[in-house]
Order: C-alpha cells, then sequence, then structure tokens
C-alpha cells in the first residue's frame, strides 16, 4: 500500500459495524510491531493500525 490508496478499514479498527472506506495518508515502518497504516475516511475519521486489518480497494475498470 502507498499514500492515495483507497482502502476498507476493518470494523475492529473503527468500533463500527462494517468495513468503511477510506485514503491512505501515511505508511510507516515500525520497526516494532511491522507496517502500520494510517487512513482517513470519507467523513473524515482518521484511524491507524497494522496493515492486516485494511483491504486494498481495486477498481474494475471493464
Amino acid at each position: 500500500m502507498k499514500n492515495g490508496d483507497r482502502v476498507l478499514i476493518s470494523p475492529q479498527v473503527t468500533g463500527r459495524p462494517d468495513w468503511i472506506e477510506g485514503t491512505v495518508i501515511q505508511v510507516e515502518n515500525n520497526p516494532f510491531v511491522g507496517i502500520v497504516i494510517t487512513a482517513k475516511s470519507d467523513d473524515g475519521e482518521t484511524f491507524f493500525e497494522k496493515e492486516y486489518l485494511f483491504k486494498k480497494v481495486e477498481l474494475c475498470t471493464r
């Protein structure tokens, strides 16, 4: 993942009942926990957590 990528953010991170969409604003290689993603949701909230709690949104261009 890289800055600007569209992602789904896990309910485990947001506390909401479903996955929500957002945009990656920072990718950090933390020496203690590995890759940490910071993403801003479409409603303006910022969330950060380990990489496995985010899913990259793949756009279909057909």
